[in-house]
């Protein structure tokens, strides 16, 4: 068992003999505190393409536009005023975000004109407003997904990249290696493939006239090495 040398909350351990059952070995037993951490369920945004993006983003661009930076006469007087421009960005931010819940169910594609015809059917229960909630509901995932299509094929140039089959796979575990169409299983077909394929020179003529300008002792010393290399 390695322990947090130092710490007094994974150093502590204690030994149980009589826990060991059938084994020969007395079990360690040690106690380690989990943190509680606060998992957040909901989250301030903006919908795109909604007024309040629009609105969020004007407003932005209003504060740099007014911001004056000739008082910038030294690192005291630049952090004050990145502070306080991180100040109104987030104003602006909390004054167009509203809240929102994180579930399994949460739809990019969403919007508010989804929202206020939903609304609309759940007040009348007619079957008119269903089918404009259906409507609404269809050209919106149009839109949303049209609109990843392009982001996707002017970003990377790759709309295949949308496609399910170009994703990766998940290898087998084993595979066999073949020869000649056939999967060596056993030991004697695998060293049959093994030495087959590294040795297709084994028959081959060896063309020594490219040695004939070579003097005759140094060409039956190379003719020599050449057939014991081949044989």
């Amino acid at each position: 068992m390695f322990l947090r040398y130092g710490s007094n909350n994974i150093n502590q351990h204690s030994i149980h003999p009589d826990w060991y059952l059938a084994s020969d070995h007395a079990p360690l037993f040690i106690t380690i505190s989990i943190i509680d951490e606060a998992v957040n369920t909901s989250k301030l945004s903006i919908q795109q393409n909604s007024k309040q993006e629009i609105a969020f983003v004007e407003e932005v661009i209003s504060i740099f536009k007014n911001l004056d930076t000739s008082n910038i006469t030294n690192k005291e007087c630049l952090e004050n005023m990145v502070n306080n421009l991180d100040s109104l960005v987030n104003r602006t931010w909390n004054k167009n975000a509203k809240q929102t819940r994180i579930t399994k169910h949460s739809k990019q594609w969403w919007t508010e004109e989804c929202s206020r015809s939903l609304n609309d059917y759940r007040t009348s229960r007619s079957l008119d407003n269903w089918k404009k909630f259906k409507k609404v509901i269809k050209n919106t995932k149009r839109s949303f997904f049209n609109m990843k299509i392009q982001e996707v094929a002017n970003k990377s140039h790759g709309p295949w990249e949308l496609m399910n089959w170009i994703n990766k796979r998940k290898l087998p575990a084993v595979e066999a290696i073949k020869y000649e169409g056939q999967p060596c299983l056993t030991p004697e077909s695998l060293w049959r493939a093994l030495y087959t394929t590294f040795n297709t020179t084994l028959h081959r003529q060896v063309n020594t006239d490219v040695l004939n300008e070579i003097g005759s002792k140094t060409t039956a010393t190379w003719v020599l090495f050449l057939k014991e290399e081949f044989r």
